[in-house]
């Protein structure tokens, strides 16, 4: 049998205000094609199917269409919520949509049982077992107590992640012995690399859960929550599988995976890449540097590149950060966009508070006190700061004679 491990879909993620819309549809027109070619028969969607827990109408029509789309291939889905997913929207449509064959465990149901999933081959008989376990929250954990130290919080939410599984593995024991069995899991582990664009998850990702805590029992572990395709060091086969698509210019050197498990050969799985859509392109250095390297730039891919910009510069300068502004606005090359730019100062300014004595408070000195000290800080040349100076005097005369009213 084959199964396809991807997470992280992210339906409706912004990359700075920029819609992510047409690279998702490209990535299930490729992934239609991966299900065929490989015959794939089981497909596990690990959590964070949505990037907001209320997706945008938009988001919802491209979920809904995808879940079209993988049925009409008669396979089955297996979908589970994440930290970013809303359980209960993801859970609502349950019934209709176990009619296309999509299995869906949004959020932690009171009965562990209802994760498990026995799949059966083409002769009817139950081959392997799934166990949908969605991200699980405090709620699903723990009972809330009074009293309980910080550290104490930490070790019971790891011990309840633990816990969860091991009743899971208890369960399969029971209902399905001598069965291989494939656990989903939507969490932290201990030891990967991550990235920017994922939120932190059960006290700000210090609840890591041990790897070693899956036990032995698992043929095989499909995780969700981090972004960027790897393995973790566990006694049995447990992988993330990454997601599909880079979500932030933190991931633009990732090569972005899924990964396909074929049991009659085991249960270490082949990663296929996903082809790159659009490029992410991080530009940074002088301003004189920024120039240069974006004119070198040519555009790759079926969309649009993005563009980050970042200025470093030595001291502060408010030209600089103007001229920047103007490049940014100016900046006109087919198929390339510049979606976010900063500036950098490596000598930065002091705040304006502590530019004076302690026993100095602001409210107690006038604006060309104020500004004086401020003008120090630049390293303009006199005829600059005099200009800087007469302009400052201008806007300072004009909000001093307005009129109240």
């Amino acid at each position: 049998m084959k199964i396809l491990h991807t997470a992280d879909w992210h339906i409706g993620k912004k990359l700075h205000k920029h819609y992510l819309h047409e690279d998702f549809e490209r990535f299930i027109t490729w992934l239609l094609n991966c299900i065929q070619e490989h015959e794939v028969e089981v497909v596990l969607i690990s959590g964070d199917v949505f990037d907001l827990a209320n997706p945008s109408a938009e988001a919802r029509r491209q979920y809904y269409l995808a879940l079209k789309k993988l049925s009409n291939l008669n396979c089955k889905i297996m979908i589970t919520g994440g930290n970013h997913d809303s359980p209960s929207m993801l859970d609502a449509p349950r019934e209709i949509l176990e009619a296309l064959n999509v299995h869906i465990i949004g959020g932690m149901p009171q009965d562990p049982a209802h994760c498990l999933i026995p799949i059966r081959n083409k002769a009817g008989e139950v081959e392997l077992v799934v166990v949908a376990i969605p991200f699980l929250r405090d709620s699903d954990l723990r009972a809330a107590e009074e009293g309980v130290s910080y550290d104490n919080r930490i070790e019971a939410i790891r011990k309840g992640i633990e816990a969860v599984f091991a009743q899971a593995a208890a369960l399969c024991k029971q209902q399905f012995p001598g069965l291989p069995v494939i656990a989903m899991g939507h969490l932290y582990a201990a030891g990967i690399e991550s990235s920017e664009s994922e939120r932190d998850i059960q006290i700000g990702n210090q609840a890591a859960f041990q790897a070693s805590q899956f036990g032995d029992y698992f043929s095989y572990v499909a995780l969700g929550h981090i972004h960027k395709p790897q393995r973790i060091n566990a006694a049995i086969p447990a992988f993330y599988s990454g997601s599909p698509l880079p979500l932030s210019f933190s991931e633009r050197k990732d090569e972005k995976r899924v990964l396909i498990l074929d049991t009659e050969a085991g249960f270490e799985p082949q990663s296929i890449a996903v082809p790159a859509f659009r490029k992410l392109i991080k530009v940074s250095g002088t301003l004189d540097q920024i120039k240069a390297k974006l004119s070198l730039l040519s555009a790759e891919g079926e969309l649009t590149n993005l563009i980050e910009v970042e200025l470093l510069e030595e001291d502060f300068d408010a030209r600089l950060i103007n001229e920047l502004d103007d490049l940014v606005t100016q900046f006109e090359k087919p198929g390339m966009e510049i979606v976010k730019h900063r500036a950098s100062f490596k000598n930065q300014l002091r705040e304006t508070g502590k530019l004076f004595d302690a026993h100095q408070k602001l409210e107690d000195l006038k604006p060309r006190e104020v500004f004086a000290k401020m003008l120090e800080q630049h390293t303009y040349d006199a005829e600059i700061k005099a200009q800087v100076t007469r302009a400052f005097q201008e806007v300072l005369e004009q909000i001093t004679n307005a009129d109240p009213a």
